[in-house]
């Protein structure tokens, strides 16, 4: 497998082949329902915005076992990008930082670049607007496709690309990724301005949602959609277009 690198303003753009991206989502599905096998209901577990980080960490995993070793985890969790790029010049700054591994600067950015990979389920109408239509919210297992209203990717700074997008849904009770987005031309004006924590001792972190054009982006480069069950036309319909046939 060969992936290609271009320069895209300050950035670096990359081609990847469609086949591990692919790939990579049998295998998540596969490793969820050994879990569910073993008993162990992740989403009870976990919770949905828990479970969301998990469905993207697992299928980042999964990338990067069907890569064939050009793409690997940061050593860092808090690194990015999430899968470092191994091809000659990714290989070369990992053996520069041979003495550094413990260290989160070299991978927060890795020099070498990469991937990201980011999972939502999408977001339900606000409460006024439910009770106002009559929609129920969907309860921890419940199919939320029928009720999305958007939906969107965050991050911690605007110089998020080369992103991998999942959608996520619950199918028959477990969680299973409905579509597969990627983009290498999402620029900081394709993000919001990044929000901090509030001064009430608030854990969250800093985070940047992205815009609409960067979700159009992501739509245009669309890979794999669930045939079934009304994404396809969610999406089309959420974007204005008519790209997933």
């Amino acid at each position: 497998m060969t992936i290609a690198r271009k320069r895209l303003g300050n950035a670096e753009a990359i081609a990847i082949p469609t086949r591990p991206l692919l790939a990579a989502v049998n295998t998540a599905h596969r490793l969820i329902d050994d879990l569910y096998s073993a008993e162990l209901d992740v989403a009870a577990i976990l919770g949905l915005r828990n479970l969301s980080a998990f469905v993207g960490e697992l299928y980042a995993a999964a990338l990067a076992k069907e890569s064939g070793g050009l793409l690997a985890a940061n050593p860092h969790q808090d690194g990015y990008p999430d899968l470092l790029l191994m091809d000659a010049h990714g290989q070369r700054m990992w053996s520069e930082l041979s003495e550094r591994r413990d260290e989160k600067a070299p991978f927060s950015p890795f020099a070498g670049s990469g991937l990201e990979v980011k999972a939502t389920c999408g977001n339900v109408p606000a409460l006024a607007v439910r009770k106002r239509k009559g929609i129920k919210r969907p309860e921890l297992g419940d199919t939320r496709i029928d009720c999305l209203s958007r939906y969107e990717w965050k991050a911690h700074h605007r110089g998020t690309n080369n992103l991998v997008g999942l959608l996520w849904d619950f199918i028959v009770g477990r969680p299973r990724i409905a579509a597969v987005f990627y983009a290498s031309n999402l620029a900081g004006v394709d993000w919001g301005e990044v929000v901090g924590p509030g001064t009430d001792d608030s854990r969250t972190t800093s985070v940047s949602v992205i815009d609409p054009s960067g979700i159009r982006k992501l739509y245009e480069g669309w890979l794999c959609v669930l045939l079934a069950g009304g994404y396809r036309e969610f999406l089309n319909h959420r974007n204005g277009g008519d790209l997933i046939a």
